[in-house]
């Protein structure tokens, strides 16, 4: 299904052919290519915004999760009872705070990925509020970027490492 990538933020940059070719590999390791996806890309200032509207924190942060599905066990993909159902939800990249981030030789691209896929994650149900439930996010997440690594030659780690 369909990938929708909105960027209406200028302050860094964000080329969208490869951000949007890392993101259809992510769905295609994780399975769930027959879902749409939207992906916003927004700047400091509007991370900020939602951050503080949906979570309560008034700071910027590099991603916030959406989902469409609720009550989606992690591990298990959700099930659409129609077509319109066919909806994984939305992820919004902080781009600025990724970008501000990248240390040294770190790529921004690659930074970008691992933030997607750690948003995908949490789309389908993964959490990371407990030791445990942290355990088998980054698990999930490693297994999908080791695989991403191999496709695309890179050497990609969970955003989630060293959280607990």
């Amino acid at each position: 299904m369909s990938l929708v990538l909105r960027v209406p933020q200028r302050a860094v940059p964000v080329r969208r052919a490869p951000l949007r070719s890392r993101v259809e590999l992510l769905r295609a390791v994780l399975g769930v290519r027959d879902f749409d996806l939207g992906l916003l890309c927004v700047d400091n200032e509007g991370m900020q915004r939602l951050n503080r509207a949906y979570r309560g924190d008034d700071r910027p942060t590099d991603v916030l999760s959406f989902p469409f599905h609720e009550n989606v066990k992690a591990g298990e993909l959700p099930r659409p009872r129609s077509r319109d159902d066919y909806n994984l939800g939305d992820i919004v990249l902080g781009v600025e705070y990724v970008f501000q981030r990248c240390r040294g030789d770190a790529d921004y691209y690659d930074a970008l990925t691992v933030t997607a896929a750690h948003g995908l994650c949490h789309l389908l149900g993964f959490t990371h509020s407990t030791e445990a439930e942290w355990r088998k996010m980054y698990q999930k997440e490693k297994q999908v970027l080791e695989e991403l690594s191999r496709l695309t030659g890179t050497r990609l780690q969970p955003l989630s490492r060293g959280l607990f």
